[in-house]
C-alpha cells in the first residue's frame, strides 16, 4: 500500500475484515488497517487479503462490463469467490412536512425543523463516530461532546450497543443530508441499526414518523447490481441478447427502460447493473416498510401503529395539534398550553433563536419535563459564521455600515413583515431531474457520497449568497406590543427565516419587497456553483425564452431548481400559505418540464402568486386561473386570452423584475394601471388602444422607458414588426394563438417593487 484511499473504500474493507459475525477477535487489527490505509502504509497480514479485495474492485474500469455473467469469474476469481456480505442501510424520517407543520405557529414550526435538522446531521451519524472526521461532517465536530454523550446515554439503556458502537466508524456514512442516511454496515447489526435509527426519531420527537430497512450484498454487487445466488445464476446480458421477446417484454420494460432513438439494448443493461439498483432495492424496502407492511423474513417491530398520544374528551387539550395539554406556558405573552411534543418543539424553536439559553430554560419547562435539548444550531448563526465570516465582499455586503450593532435573529412573521409594510414572501424550491440524474449518471458508493454533499453545498450556499445579496439588517418600527417577540421597536433582526434547508428542498420567509431577487439568485446560484463543481452544460433554444430585452444564457447546468413564491400578509395562516406555496412550486416544474421537452431547457423556473388577503383564492391556483384569467371564446375565430404570464424562466423573472422597476420609474398613475388592467377583459383591441393612449400621456422620457423594457422586451410581434403591447403572442400546437400578458403580476408587484441602485451585470448584453 503506498496511497492512501478514499474514506468509503475503508469503509468497505472495514465492514469486509469483520466479517458477518456480531464480534471480532482483534479489533486493534481493524484499527491499525484503518490508520495505515489513511497513511498509505502496508496493512496487518491477517486482513491484507481483504484490503486487495476491495481494492481491486475500486480499480474495475468504469468502461468494463462483461457480456457473460461467468467473465467475471474468469477476470477476477478472487472477487467472484468472496462471500462475505456487507450490510447497507437506509432510513430517515418521513411524513416531514405533516410533522414540521402540524402546528400553526410559527415558533414551533422552527423548532420541528430544528429538531429533524439535529437528527439528521448530528444525532445518526454519531453512531458511526462521525465527530472523527471534521472535514466530511462538520457539524458532528462541532458537537463532538454531544456525540459522544449520545451515544454513552444509549449505551446506558443497553449495554448490547457497546458491540455496535465498536463495529460502526465514520467511513462507513455514504450520506446524511437531506434528512435520510445511507451507510455500510457489518451484516450481522443490521437489524440493530435499522431499528436504533427509527427509535431514535421516536425518543427524540415523540411524534415523528420514520422508516429504516437494510439488505446485506456481496462485494460484486456493489459494482454490477443485484447477483443471484449462486451467480451463475444470475440472468445477464447474454441471456436477454438471446431473444428479443426477453427484452420488449413489459415488465423488462419496467425495470430496465425504453429504448431511445440511437441507443441499443445493451445501454440499458449496464446502465441498470450498478450500485444504484441496490440502492433501489433498499427503497422499495423503505416504502414497503413506510406503508405499514411487515416484510416477509425480517423480525422487526411493527411499524404498522405510528407513534399517538391517548386522548380524553374531558381534559385539556393544546392549543396546536389536539393532544392532551401538559403545561401552561405562561412565559409566554399568550400563555398556551402545550402538549409534550409540542413543548419540545416550542422549547427548540427557542434555542435555536437564541431566545433563551440552554442553562436557562424557563420554569414551565424545566419544572415538568425531564428531556433536554442539546446542541440545537440556528441557521442565522450558520449564515453569519459559515459564510458572511468567511466572504468579506458578502459581509460588507449584507451589513452595510452596521456591522459594529448587535443584530439577533427574526422571532416572528410579524417582525420579518415590518421590513416589508406587513408582507412576506414565502420561497419555496427543489430541484430538477434529481432523480434521473442519479438513475443515469450515479454508479458507485462514491458518487453518492459526492453527489449529497455538492448538492447540499449548492443549495446552501446559493441561499446564503441570495440573503446576502439582498437583505440588510432591519431596525423594528412597527411592531404591536401583544406580538410574542421579546424584541421591540428600535432593535435590530435579520429579516428572514430558514424552516427548510437540506438537501435540495428550501423553504424560506423574507420581506415581500425582496422575495423575487431572492428567488432568482438562488436559482442562478444554483446552476452556477453546480457548473464551478464540473457538473455539465447543456445548450438550450432562446425560444423556451418570452423575455427579449437581454441575450439569454445559451446554455444551463443539467441540474437545477423549480421556485415557488408566494407574497402574502405576515398574518396569513402558514397552513394557509403552505397550501399555496406548494401549487406554486408544482406549475413550475411542470413549465420546467415542457420547455425541457419542447426546448431542451434545463435551467430553473418559478411561479409566484401576489396574495394580499386569504379570501382571494378559495383552494386551486391553476383553477382559478384557468376560470379567473383565461378568456376562451366559442367561436374558433376569436383568440384566447390569458390575464397572466406565470411561471417564468429565471431569465425571464430577471427580465420582469427589470421591466417593473422602469415601470415605477416611469411615473406611470397607479390609477391608470388598475385601469388598463381592467380593460384586459373587454379584448384585445380595447387593452391595446387604452394602453396606447394611457402611454402616450407620458413624459417623452418615460414614454421610451416603457418602449424599451416592455414593449420591445416581451411585446413584438412573432410574425411582422408590430407591436402588441399589452400583450404576448403564443402560437399553439393546433395553429390559433394565444395571447398572454404580463401586466397582472406587474400590476400585483408594484407595491413591492423597490427601485435599484446597483449596476447592471455587465455579461448580460441588452438587445437592441
Amino acid at each position: 500500500m503506498t496511497h492512501s484511499l478514499h474514506p468509503l473504500t475503508i469503509g468497505i474493507a472495514w465492514c469486509l475484515a469483520w466479517g458477518e459475525g456480531r464480534k471480532h477477535d482483534n479489533l486493534s487489527i481493524l484499527q491499525q488497517m484503518r490508520e495505515a490505509l489513511y497513511q498509505g502504509k502496508e496493512v496487518p497480514e491477517e486482513v491484507r487479503s481483504q484490503v486487495e479485495a476491495v481494492q481491486q474492485l475500486q480499480g474495475i474500469s468504469k468502461d468494463y462490463f462483461p457480456d457473460k455473467i461467468t467473465d467475471l469469474k474468469d477476470n477476477y476469481p478472487n472477487l467472484w469467490e468472496q462471500t462475505t456480505r456487507i450490510g447497507l442501510v437506509y432510513g430517515g424520517a418521513t411524513k416531514i412536512k405533516g410533522y414540521v407543520f402540524e402546528s400553526a405557529k410559527l415558533p414551533e414550526i422552527r423548532g420541528a425543523s430544528a429538531l429533524l435538522d439535529r437528527i439528521n446531521l448530528i444525532d445518526l451519524p454519531a453512531f458511526f463516530k462521525c465527530e472523527q472526521l471534521p472535514e466530511d461532517f462538520p457539524e458532528c465536530y462541532r458537537a463532538r461532546k454531544y456525540c459522544q454523550k449520545v451515544r454513552r446515554e444509549l449505551q446506558h439503556q443497553d449495554q448490547k450497543l457497546q458491540q455496535l458502537w465498536e463495529a460502526l466508524v465514520p467511513e462507513l456514512v455514504i450520506y446524511s443530508t437531506g434528512g435520510n442516511i445511507l451507510a455500510f454496515c457489518p451484516t450481522a447489526f443490521v437489524p440493530d441499526l435499522v431499528n436504533l435509527i427509527e427509535k431514535r426519531y421516536t425518543e427524540e420527537t415523540l411524534t415523528a414518523n420514520s422508516c429504516a430497512v437494510g439488505e446485506s450484498f456481496r462485494l460484486l454487487e456493489l459494482r454490477f447490481g443485484l447477483l443471484d445466488n449462486p451467480i451463475e445464476q444470475t440472468k445477464w446480458l447474454d441471456w436477454y441478447l438471446q431473444d428479443k421477446k426477453r427484452q420488449t417484454n413489459p415488465i423488462t420494460s419496467a425495470y430496465f427502460g425504453q429504448l431511445k432513438n440511437g441507443q441499443i439494448w445493451k445501454y440499458l443493461f449496464e446502465n441498470r447493473k450498478n450500485f444504484n439498483e441496490i440502492t433501489g432495492k433498499l427503497a422499495a424496502l423503505f416504502q414497503k416498510r413506510r406503508n405499514g407492511n411487515n416484510l416477509p423474513d425480517v423480525q422487526r417491530p411493527s411499524r404498522r401503529y405510528p407513534p399517538m398520544f391517548e386522548t380524553h374528551p374531558y381534559l385539556l387539550r393544546d392549543d396546536n395539534t389536539g393532544a392532551l395539554a401538559a403545561v401552561q406556558a405562561n412565559t409566554i405573552p399568550s400563555q398556551p398550553w402545550l402538549s409534550e411534543p409540542l413543548a419540545r418543539k416550542r422549547i427548540v424553536g427557542l434555542l435555536a433563536k437564541r431566545a433563551v439559553k440552554p442553562d436557562k430554560l424557563p420554569k414551565w419547562y424545566t419544572e415538568h419535563f425531564t428531556w433536554k435539548p442539546e446542541s440545537i444550531e440556528d441557521w442565522v448563526t450558520k449564515f453569519n459564521d459559515e459564510f458572511l465570516e468567511i466572504n468579506h465582499h458578502y459581509r460588507e455586503k449584507y451589513y452595510r455600515n452596521k456591522s459594529s450593532i448587535t443584530v439577533e435573529a427574526a422571532q416572528t412573521l410579524t417582525e420579518i413583515g415590518d421590513a416589508s409594510d406587513g408582507f412576506v414572501g414565502y420561497i419555496y424550491a427543489d430541484g430538477n431531474n434529481m432523480g434521473g440524474y442519479i438513475q443515469k449518471s450515479i454508479q458507485s458508493p462514491e458518487q453518492y457520497r459526492k453527489f449529497s454533499a455538492d448538492i447540499f453545498e449548492a443549495t446552501k450556499k446559493s441561499v446564503y449568497i441570495a440573503l446576502a445579496k439582498h437583505l440588510e439588517p432591519h431596525q423594528l418600527q412597527n411592531l404591536d406590543p401583544d406580538d410574542e417577540s421579546t424584541h421591540k421597536n428600535g432593535e435590530w433582526i435579520h429579516p428572514f427565516e430558514i424552516l427548510l434547508l437540506g438537501g435540495d428542498d428550501v423553504l424560506i420567509v423574507v420581506p415581500a419587497n425582496k422575495a423575487l431577487k431572492i428567488a432568482q439568485t438562488i436559482g442562478d446560484e444554483f446552476e452556477s456553483i453546480l457548473l464551478e463543481m464540473s457538473y455539465k452544460s447543456l445548450p438550450s433554444q432562446q425560444e423556451a425564452h418570452r423575455y427579449k430585452g437581454k441575450v439569454p444564457p445559451q446554455s444551463h447546468c443539467e441540474l437545477s431548481t423549480s421556485i415557488g413564491v408566494l407574497i402574502t400578509a405576515y398574518n396569513t395562516p402558514i397552513y394557509y400559505a403552505k397550501r399555496f406555496y406548494e401549487q406554486l412550486l408544482k406549475s413550475a416544474k411542470k413549465k420546467a418540464k415542457d420547455l425541457k421537452k419542447y426546448y431542451n431547457y434545463h435551467g430553473g423556473t418559478v411561479d409566484f402568486l401576489t396574495l394580499k388577503s386569504v379570501t382571494m383564492i378559495s383552494s386551486d391556483i391553476a383553477k382559478f386561473r384557468q376560470e379567473g384569467l383565461t378568456m376562451q371564446e366559442q367561436e374558433k375565430s376569436k383568440p384566447t386570452l390569458k390575464l397572466y404570464g406565470a411561471p417564468y424562466t429565471l431569465h425571464e423573472l430577471g427580465g420582469l423584475i427589470e421591466t417593473g422597476e422602469k415601470l415605477k420609474q416611469s411615473e406611470f398613475p397607479r390609477s391608470q394601471l388598475y385601469q388598463i388592467r381592467r380593460l384586459l377583459e373587454q379584448g384585445k383591441q380595447t387593452a391595446m388602444l387604452n394602453y396606447r393612449y394611457f402611454r402616450v400621456r407620458l413624459k417623452p422620457e418615460n414614454q421610451k422607458l416603457l418602449a424599451d423594457y416592455f414593449e420591445k422586451a416581451w411585446c413584438n410581434a412573432k410574425t411582422n414588426n408590430g407591436n402588441l403591447a399589452p400583450w404576448m403572442s403564443l402560437p399553439e400546437k393546433d395553429g390559433t394563438t394565444t395571447y398572454e400578458t404580463i401586466w397582472q403580476e406587474l400590476v400585483e408587484l408594484y407595491p413591492f417593487i423597490v427601485e435599484t441602485t446597483e449596476q447592471p451585470n455587465q455579461t448580460e448584453a441588452r438587445l437592441p
